[in-house]
């Protein structure tokens, strides 16, 4: 296995000065996930640093510095074995620390007795074959054995006068062997005293319930008194198969005994759990069944070396987490994991190991002996001190004296120690913490005995014909009693039940006002036409319209939008409304409006009812009426038929104040009925003239509160007529008659009673029949109205079409638009691509491609560093002159003939246009796609190619005048980039970009004008001819070796190459300004954006 070396420096290099070297290695298990919690590398290292900071406080090894070394043994033999060798033979070191596994540990402690090397065990090292003196004379076991653990175990026995008892343990999940091992110890421990006797011992090989079963029957024979030691994974499936089978009485006690457990709880992934909560993905749900099993049960461990003072631990753990990423660790990326963030169960015995072996080594060298030699330093290990680990004291054999903890559970099933045993060699003192025994056996009232008083079997106890016929007598003489006492017990038991059951019921209806969340406005205010007339309306609940009105409030309760009814009357609740309250609770039907309950804390009493999202039929009326047809309507009067006749059969038999604004209408195109039940709460409330339009006139001439089924009949033909001729109640905007004035024409009766229009709308196909079933309903007589029943039928004749519901409808009407939908947005989509390829066109001028993709797709675009291109600058010669002497126009079309030619040429290579500010004229090659060395090859090509496009380009307005260029080279570095947000531009920095434009300003008219570098990769390339034109004084740079490119080699000193200032191409006619390089003031070694250069090569007076 490789070995991990981890050297690190101590302090500064001035404190290393004369000390002294001790080598430390360190054997710990890294990958292994069931050892994490308990002693994994990542939450249990550092704490050798943290008792390395103690030995410096207290001065030991003060001329000493420690050096540590890490391999990973992972619990293997081999592994160990392997990682001992070469923590002796390869890495020197004076002392190992670990391993922390018994078979691992017993190996690499063979080869530190044949090297005379010292050895600190720790962790899980439970088995006492390590603890013999003469095969491991230079080791020291700072864990806890399991032969300790059975004198423990004998001291409680004991101690509650138990001397028989059974043993169980098991394999399933052992990963180090160490019930194994603890089997061994205990039954060492019974054959070394004559004051125990085990009974029965065996291995459960499977955990099954039929097989543990088998098991304790047969313990069942032998034992009440049962010593177990099996993982804590399987401990609470353990308990759960003896419930199942019987054996979780009060005269069993079953004993957990562990040498690597905390007691009742379980370390995984950096957190604790309880050991009887369920940790299976599929819950079984016995948890509760699981708890009090282990209440009825003990616990003897050592709290897996974290010692009584918990507190003290958890700031010991979270140094351990927090130093992890200290040297020589160095554990930041690997230590992240929620798994590594506390601290292992076992480190305190580590931080314990080591601090103990700097102990024992000052003490050697006290003696002039060398720390190195094992066997002295065992004779020095004698010692006692507070670990963190709790109290540590280590005996002449260098095994480590431990402490176990009487566990339970308390009556708060809280994990409680009641007891304390110290093991000194083959000694255990038990110390109890409680003053009364009596709260071990809160479960079962009494110690049981270790031998029932009848025997295992019950066969021991005489036959007694007297008491066995007396408890005949008894229980005979006791049977009226208790027939007379059950009967009072069960009513009164049941009328207790169903006082609770009405509470429990009472407030799920009673909703405290501190539990409703006020709905913030958000957005355009919607209408609320109907809920701001009529107490009795929901009206428009819509979404985007949540606003109080003057009868209704908007809350959030648990979660979802509720619609509070405020009522003025605030009466006092008898037993009578608490019913009817329980009953409107219960009401679940499809086409009722859920009602949740009332709240009577709060400034006023509201009524709480479920929230539509599309309104009431009035607001369906308003915004649906161009889309509303004589099915859509007929389905809508359907539902509000089914909701009248589920409360004309209910204890409630009727509305009472049925309206349009009260029959709500959901996300589903589903009419639900609202408001129902509240006709005593109706008294408070002052309905206006325009509320009453929908009550019958018998109601309207007496005044009742209390509704009929008939005048829920009239109100229904009401709202018949709106739906049928899509208008609001009474047609009031077309009528000559106010509100006030129907009223008082309704009371009147009479065979003139007025009535709603009933022309139905031209979009609406109803039936006569249904008119017919209208003018029914609002008859003046309510004996000559139909009742629900038959309205319902009427309804069912009348139907054509087979949709069962509305949104059954909707979605009917939804894929006819479906088709032509499609062919509308395919041809939207053909457009879109077009215009989109012409953007992208537009934009691809104006960046590089793969720049352009990217800023499309929302992605940024870093700046990038090219190794190799070639920049071009140039510059047309007396430019100023030549647009002097012309318009801007002129000027401008002159411009734009010139760069379109230039463009052309471009378009021929491979190489992006930067940037044109006037005359000036910016290329660049190689980037942003490289392509090796061929970048000063195509920027020769184009330079020849303007060269010899100039040859026939004609001013036109100077037609005998010859435009000419200066233009310049360069090859080198640069950074390119976008810049800005407003108008991106693609730009170069770098001193390349310089370089160049001091190869184009320093040039000559009709020239191309190269630098060194540019020169010397045009030769490598090849196919160029070029011609030195010598030193040159360059501003900024020096003297620096330039030339001149000449052409292609096949048609070397061609026309086009030749230079334009020659007399046949001479301007004459133009007077040049005399310019100088020295006139350029360029700053030395700064990078310019090409704009920026131009900028400022122009304000320094050259002429472009």
């Amino acid at each position: 296995y490789p070995a991990l070396q981890l050297g690190f420096l101590l302090w500064l290099s001035d404190q290393l000065a004369g000390a002294e070297i001790i080598r430390v290695g360190l054997l710990f298990v890294e990958n292994i996930t069931e050892l994490e919690a308990a002693l994994g590398y990542r939450t249990s290292a550092s704490a050798v640093l943290i008792a390395r900071d103690r030995i410096e406080r207290e001065q030991l090894l003060s001329n000493y510095v420690f050096e540590f070394s890490i391999m990973f043994d992972e619990c293997n033999e081999q592994l160990a074995a392997g990682g001992a060798f070469q923590l002796i033979h390869d890495h020197k070191v004076d002392v190992i620390i670990g391993p922390t596994c018994n078979n691992p540990t017993i190996t690499a402690a063979i080869i530190a007795a044949y090297y005379n090397i010292p050895i600190f065990t720790w962790g899980l090292s439970t088995s006492s074959v390590i603890d013999d003196v003469d095969r491991f004379p230079t080791t020291s076991v700072l864990s806890t054995n399991s032969f300790s653990l059975g004198i423990a175990v004998r001291s409680i026995l004991l101690n509650f006068g138990w001397n028989e008892f059974a043993l169980l343990y098991s394999d399933v999940a052992d990963y180090d062997s160490s019930c194994r091992a603890m089997k061994n110890d205990m039954q060492s421990v019974v054959n070394r005293f004559d004051d125990l006797t085990l009974n029965f011992v065996t291995n459960m090989m499977e955990m099954t319930k039929e097989y543990v079963g088998k098991v304790l029957r047969s313990v069942s024979e032998r034992a009440r008194i049962v010593v177990v030691c099996v993982d804590d994974d399987i401990k609470r499936e353990f308990l759960l198969y003896v419930k199942d089978n019987g054996y979780l009485k009060p005269e069993f006690v079953y004993i957990f005994a562990d040498t690597d457990s905390s007691g009742f709880v379980i370390s995984h992934d950096g957190h604790q759990r309880r050991m009887w909560e369920d940790q299976h993905e599929k819950k079984d749900g016995r948890d509760e069944e699981a708890k009090m099993a282990f209440s009825e049960v003990f616990s003897i461990t050592s709290h897996r070396g974290t010692g009584g003072d918990k507190a003290k631990y958890e700031q010991f753990g979270e140094e351990v987490i927090k130093r992890m990423k200290d040297p020589p660790f160095n554990c930041t990326a690997l230590c992240r994991g929620k798994e590594y963030q506390k601290v292992s169960a076992y480190a305190g015995q580590l931080h314990d190991a080591f601090y103990t072996y700097a102990v024992a080594a000052n003490r050697t060298l006290t003696d002039h002996c060398p720390i190195k030699n094992g066997r002295c330093l065992a004779e020095h290990l004698a010692m006692e001190f507070e670990g963190v680990s709790g109290k540590v004291v280590v005996g002449r054999n260098g095994t480590r004296y431990p402490t176990f903890y009487l566990d339970a559970l308390n009556s708060k099933f809280e994990q409680e120690t009641y007891g304390t045993v110290f093991v000194e060699k083959f000694t255990g003192t038990f110390k109890p913490t409680y003053k009364d025994e009596s709260v071990l056996w809160w479960q079962r009232g009494k110690r049981p005995p270790a031998v029932p008083r009848c025997g295992f079997k019950g066969l021991q106890c005489p036959v007694d014909a007297l008491n066995a016929n007396k408890g005949y007598v008894i229980a005979a003489a006791l049977v009226f009693v208790i027939i007379i006492l059950g009967s009072i017990a069960g009513m009164v038991y049941f009328f207790r039940v169903k006082r609770k059951e009405e509470e429990r019921l009472n407030k799920l209806w009673q909703i405290p006002f501190t539990s409703l969340k006020v709905i913030e406005k958000k957005g355009r205010e919607a209408s609320f036409y109907s809920t701001q007339s009529r107490p009795s309306s929901v009206g428009s609940l819509r979404k985007g319209g949540k606003t109080e009105t003057r009868n209704f409030m908007f809350f959030c309760h648990d979660g979802e939008t509720v619609a509070a009814h405020k009522h003025e009357l605030r009466l006092r609740l008898e037993s009578k409304d608490k019913q009817h309250w329980r009953m409107l609770r219960e009401f679940d039907h499809e086409n009722m409006n859920r009602f949740i309950g009332l709240c009577l804390d709060g400034p006023q009493m509201l009524s709480l009812w479920k929230y539509c999202s599309r309104g009431s039929i009035d607001d369906v009326i308003r915004d649906n009426a161009s889309k509303m047809d004589g099915f859509f309507v007929f389905l809508l009067l359907k539902d509000i038929v089914h909701a009248l006749g589920f409360l004309h059969r209910s204890p409630i038999r009727c509305h009472g104040f049925l309206t349009s604004r009260n029959c709500l209408v959901d996300e589903r195109w589903v009419v639900k009925i609202s408001d129902y039940g509240l006709d005593r709460w109706r008294l408070g409330d002052k309905p206006t003239q325009k509320d009453l339009l929908w009550s019958a006139p018998e109601h309207l001439r007496n005044g009742s509160i209390e509704g009929s089924q008939e005048g829920d009949i009239y109100s229904f033909g009401i709202i018949c007529s709106q739906l049928v001729t899509k208008t609001k109640v009474w047609n009031l905007e077309n009528r000559k008659e106010d509100p006030e004035e129907i009223i008082y024409l309704l009371k009147k009766g009479g065979h003139n009673a007025p009535r709603p229009d009933l022309e139905p709308h031209e979009t609406v196909e109803v039936s006569p029949a249904l008119l017919h079933l209208i003018r029914d309903c609002w008859t003046e007589r309510p004996s000559e109205r139909p009742t629900i029943h038959q309205v319902r039928e009427q309804l069912k004749s009348m139907q054509t079409i087979k949709c069962s519901n509305l949104m059954d409808y909707v979605f009917n009407m939804m894929e006819k638009y479906a088709c032509s939908l499609e062919e509308e947005v395919e041809q939207r989509t053909k457009e879109l691509v077009v215009e989109k390829k012409k953007s992208d066109i537009l934009l691809y001028r104006m960046l590089p491609k793969q720049v352009a993709d990217k800023l499309k797709l929302g992605q940024s675009v870093e700046p990038e560093s090219f190794e190799s291109v070639t920049v071009f600058f140039s510059d047309v010669v007396s430019f100023t002159t030549i647009a002097a002497r012309g318009s801007p126009l002129q000027v401008v079309s002159l411009l734009n003939s010139l760069y379109m030619t230039f463009d052309s040429i471009i378009d021929a290579h491979d190489v992006y246009k930067v940037e044109t500010i006037g005359d000036a004229y910016l290329c660049v090659s190689g980037l942003p796609r490289r392509n090796g060395h061929q970048h000063i090859k195509e920027i020769c090509s184009m330079s020849l190619g303007f060269m010899h496009a100039l040859v026939d380009f004609r001013i036109p307005y100077l037609p005998n005048e010859q435009l000419n260029l200066r233009i310049g080279l360069h090859s080198g570095a640069v950074v390119a980039g976008v810049v800005g947000l407003t108008m991106p531009r693609y730009c170069l920095f770098g001193d390349t970009v310089n370089t160049a434009s001091r190869m184009e300003s320093n040039g000559k008219a009709g020239k191309i004008h190269l630098s060194s570098e540019a020169n010397q990769m045009l030769e490598k390339v090849g196919g160029y001819q070029t011609e030195k034109r010598g030193e040159v004084i360059i501003k900024g740079k020096g003297v620096m070796e330039t030339y001149w490119l000449l052409g292609r080699s096949d048609d070397a000193l061609s026309d086009c190459t030749k230079p334009l200032n020659d007399e046949a191409h001479s301007t004459t006619n133009l007077q040049l300004p005399e310019s100088s390089v020295t006139q350029n003031d360029f700053p030395e070694h700064r990078s310019l954006t090409p704009k920026g250069l131009y900028n400022e090569y122009k304000s320094s007076g050259a002429q472009w």
